[in-house]
């Protein structure tokens, strides 16, 4: 059988040879940029092998997600500027300087100071010396609800924060009667601003009570996805279409087949 390091070594080659001239032409016309929507689709094709729970899925998964690393790093060494080498030196060295209550003689009482120590230690790295907000770092591309949670945990190491879950739920519920009023009010760009407000705040509340917003909401909406798909197999059973039946009708098939998920 292969060492790690065999098969390391082998996948990096054939990496290799699929960028270069006797190639495959579409590899060697990738570019950092034209790889960034397959990196990010197969980050969230590795989430759903996590939920699913499918050990085969996600090794595949993060073999993929290996590839698209190893492929970009192919295409900085085609161009002399760097290689997977370097990458994995560099991301060694920040590991251990970040982590100096393992690989140093740093002592920690709990986690929290370990969050803190490394915080600390990245502020003071090259490339975020320069940063003049708290705010500076956040990726700006990242999925909304994420981005919420990180710039709200970075602003609550400052101590700006509500100090209970219940002071959040009041926030939310305001959030709510303000959407009420824009609603009434027919004003679109401020049903818009509440609707935006109301899920800021009810991402504070999730982090308050330690639920990860951008999973609970695929949760959600994969579920929402199963119970469709069940009445929609329920009426092509019975040889209907869904356009021909009312809003009770579904209703009644929704509520069916959510007793049958519980069952």
């Amino acid at each position: 059988m292969k060492t790690v390091e065999e098969l390391f070594r082998e996948l990096v080659d054939i990496i290799a040879k699929l960028r270069s001239e006797d190639g495959c032409p579409w590899d060697r016309q990738q570019t950092h940029d034209t790889l960034k929507a397959g990196l990010i689709e197969e980050a969230y094709e590795f989430v759903d092998a996590v939920d699913e729970g499918d050990d085969d899925k996600i090794e595949e998964e993060l073999g993929d997600l290996l590839m698209q690393v190893l492929l970009n790093a192919q295409i900085a060494a085609d161009e002399d500027r760097f290689d997977i080498g370097g990458v994995i030196q560099k991301i060694s060295e920040k590991l251990r300087r970040r982590h100096p209550h393992v690989f140093g003689n740093v002592k920690v009482r709990d986690t929290q100071e370990i969050i803190n120590n490394w915080e600390e230690i990245k502020s003071n790295e090259h490339g975020n010396k320069d940063r003049k907000s708290l705010m500076d770092g956040v990726p700006l591309h990242l999925p909304a609800l994420m981005k919420a949670r990180k710039v709200q945990s970075k602003a609550s190491r400052v101590g700006f924060d509500w100090d209970r879950a219940v002071d959040v739920m009041t926030k939310v519920e305001e959030e709510i009667a303000e959407l009420k009023d824009s609603i009434i009010d027919s004003d679109a760009a401020g049903m818009e601003e509440e609707i935006g407000d109301l899920l800021f705040s009810i991402v504070n509340l999730s982090r308050f009570l330690d639920v990860e917003p951008e999973s609970a909401a695929r949760k959600t909406t994969a579920k929402f996805e199963r119970r469709f798909r069940q009445m929609e197999e329920e009426i092509a059973a019975r040889g209907d279409k869904i356009e021909d039946y009312d809003l009770a009708a579904l209703d009644e098939l929704w509520e069916a087949a959510k007793e049958t998920e519980r069952k």
